[in-house]
């Protein structure tokens, strides 16, 4: 009886012994000592019990990496940089792993204006966006006060120069802000977990071959149709593919 009693709560003990530190620890030892693909799974476990972070993504695609599972450490980096668009080591490490793909796509060429667009806007995450045009926006209304109280014509015309230039800025931190959080919730890009899928011109396996996709490839989804896929990859190339050939990031 007592030993039926000990079996039934090896489980709850062993559950609340898995707190974060646990799991971390057991994460970096199984890394140092070569079981690569077991410390990834700790590290998952953290991030699906305890929530993720750009340093977790970080170990988890470092883990699977080092255990030449490629697909799966390019979606992780890929989701770290999410988080954190400017992390030096995750984008070094993510051209890393991109290396190992066999398709390699040449990204269309883009105006100018809009690799500029991209590129600020990938400065901050969401959050800090939203902070920016918050403290944008007060200053906006600092100026305005200047402009209707002040009687220094000078001070009226530097407040209200000032004003017209915050009061834009602040609306494109709010534009950035919103496209930043709606591509971290909602996001539409995605790895490509088979080995190789065969890229129709529409959502049936009847349609006709356009190209072949290896693992490891990121695409852009379009469109979903039942269980098909319209994506577009980094060349411009555009075609159906089945749902479960890839992982959204």
């Amino acid at each position: 009886m007592m030993l039926g009693w000990m079996l039934c709560t090896l489980p709850v003990v062993a559950q609340a012994a898995a707190t974060p530190d646990s799991l971390l620890l057991a994460a970096s030892n199984a890394y140092n000592e070569g079981r690569y693909t077991e410390s990834a799974a700790f590290y998952e476990e953290v991030a699906d019990s305890y929530g993720t972070s750009a340093e977790l993504y970080y170990n988890i695609g470092n883990a699977y990496f080092k255990a030449n599972e490629i697909p799966s450490a390019i979606l992780n980096y890929e989701r770290g940089l999410r988080l954190d668009p400017r992390n030096k080591d995750l984008q070094f490490n993510l051209e890393m792993a991109q290396a190992y793909v066999v398709d390699q796509t040449e990204s269309l060429g883009e105006f100018l204006l809009v690799r500029w667009y991209k590129a600020l806007r990938q400065l901050l995450h969401a959050n800090a966006w939203a902070w920016v045009s918050v403290v944008l926006f007060w200053l906006f209304v600092a100026c305005l006060f200047v402009f209707f109280f002040s009687k220094r014509r000078p001070l009226r015309k530097g407040a209200f120069s000032v004003g017209v230039v915050t009061f834009m800025l602040s609306g494109l931190s709010l534009l950035f802000a919103g496209q930043t959080y709606k591509a971290t919730v909602n996001p539409l890009d995605a790895i490509i977990f088979t080995p190789s899928v065969t890229v129709k011109s529409s959502p049936d396996q009847s349609g006709t071959d356009l190209f072949l996709l290896h693992e490891g490839t990121k695409v852009h989804i379009r469109s979903t149709l039942g269980t098909w896929a319209e994506i577009v990859i980094e060349d411009g190339n555009v075609g159906w593919m089945p749902s479960d050939c890839f992982v959204i990031i």
